[in-house]
């Protein structure tokens, strides 16, 4: 059998392509080569029961109605208050910087227009994040929450990366403590596996193959189209060097009775950003939003280490200038790579938020299935791609 489309990888690109081509009547193979769907945002159940995310927490947040509408027809939702706080100096900041945070700093309290006034006002476009962050808060709020947590993450100081990465969180001149400022804030109710789960149910006549390397399915499986997730580099086989990536080793606490607040949680919020000298960057407590109940919990701590092929998975693609010229010789190619698509964090080398994924995805499944003119009825693919 000649497959419509062989997808590889089933996180959430893959699992929309799949789930949106063959309702449209294609012939579709979904692989993975880990023994689980969903990518990154699988979620499991520790010890106790209590959900957690075994690759680092997930918070769905977004501004686009065509994603929720589009994912609520495979979850219910359960609103979000995401809230952090910055352990620094040793004291709990209020964070993202807002107006409480100013006043902890002076000691007392202030004004929107006070500390508007002492927010400053940039002469010219931030070259890099160390330039975006101290030319609106100064040099003193990017010491304390911005300097030792960005090297930690990056593994690269402030200075070698992107404007963009340190605005990602909001500086706000009001009391709003929300770590985002999207209209939709929810996790899914039964978490990111079920939601995966029903999208692969939605998916008629879906072949799915997990513990499936890319190679192994390219043999296997002989297809029209090729929708491709994984790691942009390794598929051109290194061709132009290795894309650098950052990672995480993640250590899952479960905290018994003993170890919770009377509000019985471990930790006062969400989560908490480690600024320092420590080897690890935040904790969290996802229990704070799943709205599970029960006298114990888990916190997950994140150590970030470099991305090492087969020994550490690549999460996080370098947001700097030097990568992102790195990362053009490969995207050009792909331009040229007939009869493949490329999405995802991996496969298209860009720092997304899982929105972004999902309406990427989108929109490709839907000019694919234009192109290849779906009539809502199972139809082979031109093999002029």
């Amino acid at each position: 059998m000649t497959y419509d489309y062989l997808i590889v990888g089933a996180g959430l690109s893959g699992l929309v392509m799949a789930e949106r081509l063959s309702a449209a009547g294609a012939a579709c193979v979904l692989v993975d080569r880990r023994s689980h769907v969903g990518g990154n945002c699988h979620d499991m159940r520790d010890a106790n029961g209590l959900l957690y995310h075994p690759y680092g927490p997930h918070y769905f947040h977004t501004d686009s109605s065509t994603v929720v509408r589009y994912l609520s027809r495979f979850t219910a939702w359960r609103q979000a208050s995401y809230r952090a706080r910055a352990l620094a100096r040793g004291r709990l900041w209020t964070f993202p910087i807002n107006l409480a945070t100013y006043e902890e700093s002076i000691g007392h309290a202030s004004t929107e227009a006070e500390f508007k006034n002492y927010l400053r006002q940039p002469s010219g476009p931030p070259a890099n994040s160390r330039e975006a962050i101290i030319s609106t808060v100064g040099p003193e709020f990017y010491d304390l929450f911005f300097r030792d947590y960005t090297r930690k993450h990056w593994g690269r100081p402030a200075e070698e990366l992107d404007a963009a990465v340190c605005r990602r969180v909001p500086i706000r001149t009001n009391r709003d403590e929300r770590y985002f400022s999207d209209g939709f804030q929810s996790m899914p109710a039964q978490g990111y596996t079920v939601l995966c789960e029903n999208m692969l149910n939605a998916s008629p006549g879906l072949d799915l193959h997990l513990n499936t390397s890319f190679d192994e399915a390219w043999r296997r499986f002989p297809h029209r189209h090729l929708i491709y997730t994984g790691p942009l580099d390794a598929y051109f086989h290194y061709q132009f060097g290795r894309l650098p990536f950052r990672s995480l080793r993640i250590e899952l606490e479960e905290k018994g009775r003993a170890e919770l607040n009377r509000d019985g949680f471990a930790q006062p919020v969400l989560q908490i950003n480690y600024t320092g000298a420590e080897p690890f960057t935040r904790t969290t407590e996802i229990k704070h939003v799943t709205g599970e109940v029960a006298d114990c919990s888990n916190v997950l701590r994140e150590f970030p280490v470099d991305y090492i092929p087969g020994i550490t998975e690549p999460y996080y693609p370098i947001p700097s200038p030097d990568v992102e010229r790195h990362a053009m010789l490969y995207r050009a190619a792909a331009e040229r790579e007939p009869g493949v698509s490329f999405l995802g964090r991996l496969g298209t080398y860009r720092y997304l938020n899982m929105d972004e994924v999902v309406s990427f995805a989108l929109e490709e499944a839907g000019r694919l299935k234009q192109a290849h003119r779906w009539n809502g009825r199972r139809s082979a693919v031109a093999t002029s791609l």
